[in-house]
């Protein structure tokens, strides 16, 4: 099973657009392009847009070790706004890995490569296989 069909089965993110884009024991890109259902009433990209984004990028980048991991913390800071029509593009590497816990950065970009937002976050990691070889 390839990541893309593994991670369909994650609706909110399958939901919001987000793409996966590269993904590889440690690193993955995801990608979403920002439309109105993505807006808060200030009409920027919501937190819990930009926060989904960088979650599926870390989530990608963990599980492609072959076992299930799940977060137990994440810390995201907005740096930046962005809007309707940008294309923001979530990098997330692997910091640190242990048997049973890791930790990871994911870097949100726009299009002019700025960053808009940093994600820091904790996994537990569990035994149970995770079929994307």
């Amino acid at each position: 099973m390839t990541p893309q069909e593994f991670f369909k089965k994650d609706v909110f993110a399958t939901a919001a657009g987000i793409e996966i884009v590269e993904a590889e024991a440690g690193r993955a890109v995801a990608r979403m392009a920002v439309g109105p259902a993505h807006l808060n009433a200030g009409g920027r990209t919501q937190g819990g847009a930009l926060f989904t984004l960088a979650d599926l990028a870390i989530a990608v980048a963990a599980n492609m070790h072959g076992t299930l991991a799940f977060s137990t913390t994440s810390n995201i800071s907005f740096l930046r706004g962005s809007g309707p029509g940008e294309t923001l593009t979530a990098e997330a590497r692997e910091l640190y890995l242990h048997p049973r816990m890791a930790n990871y950065q994911c870097d949100v970009r726009n299009e002019r490569g700025e960053l808009v937002a940093q994600m820091t976050a904790q996994l537990y990691r569990k035994d149970t296989p995770v079929p994307l070889q």
